[in-house]
């Protein structure tokens, strides 16, 4: 084992700004990061969206379904920064990227079939109210607006795409494809929030048991980057269940197929006659 060093108050990036400071203990691992695994676990979340957004542009989806995937991406990388220097700018760079990208799929599910101007009325509402949000976030810097703001978006999507889904698909293998890869996305996104709980309100515990072990294993009990790992695989199973959708919403699901790669990972993909006629 390597033995942990001593914390820094400040390191590469000089002191921390940002509100939120970890349960990582900071620049123990390196001068140049302030909390390295947290910082480097967002690769992992980088890459799912990167590959998501492959999919898409091979698959020719819609435009909102590229924003949805470059947003994903956006989080990661604001994520890394912030976690690589703990500074409040790049912590907002993570923080409300969450939210305005959980914002298009708001839109265009509460929009859906409702013709062109009601979906302009719901996007200007949906705008005003994440700027609303962002102000006041900007004026109370409290984390818990933003974390309760950010899982309200996703309950309520949720429970609006489940409704759209049953009164929209009947073929039996595409409601079950769906209901999976929801189960899915919904558990591992709880099973990271029970770790990102785990991490903060047992953290003494976890930094006592890391500096026993010491490095490299150490690593594996911080429990926020496994919560990067995680919420990324249920950000993309969600972002797939929201596709599939779509593609039976414009009635073009016999132009795509539904596959699980590696026996987990939900993937949308041409059909052999799509491919023959692209």
């Amino acid at each position: 084992m390597i033995p942990y060093g001593e914390p820094l108050d400040s390191g590469f990036w000089g002191t921390p700004t940002s509100t939120i400071d970890w349960c990582e203990e900071n620049y123990v691992v390196t001068y140049y990061l302030a909390e390295a695994v947290n910082t480097v676990t967002n690769a992992f979340f980088m890459i799912l969206a990167g590959y998501s957004l492959r999919n898409v542009m091979r698959n020719g989806m819609e435009t909102r379904f590229v924003l949805c995937t470059l947003g994903f991406m956006l989080v990661g990388l604001g994520s890394w920064l912030f976690h690589m220097t703990l500074k409040y700018h790049f912590q907002l760079l993570d923080e409300l990227p969450m939210i305005y990208t959980t914002c298009i799929p708001v839109w265009f599910s509460f929009s859906y079939s409702k013709g062109r101007r009601y979906e302009n009325i719901c996007a200007w509402i949906i705008f005003a109210g994440a700027m609303t949000l962002t102000v006041i976030y900007l004026v109370f810097r409290n984390p818990t607006i933003h974390q309760a703001a950010y899982g309200a978006l996703n309950v309520t999507i949720i429970i609006k795409n489940v409704r759209l889904v049953y009164s929209t698909i009947k073929d039996k293998a595409a409601l079950s494809n769906l209901n999976w890869t929801l189960v899915l996305g919904v558990s591992e996104f709880l099973f990271a929030w029970f770790l990102w709980n785990m991490d903060i309100h047992f953290c003494d515990y976890w930094r006592s048991w890391r500096r026993s072990i010491g490095l490299p294993w150490g690593m594996l009990l911080e429990g926020h980057g496994w919560w990067h790992l995680f919420t990324g695989l249920g950000v993309y199973s969600y972002l797939i269940y929201l596709e599939y959708l779509r593609a039976f919403q414009l009635g073009l699901e016999k132009k795509y197929v539904f596959v699980w790669k590696f026996g987990f990972l939900p993937v949308i993909e041409l059909s052999d006659e799509a491919k023959r006629l692209s």
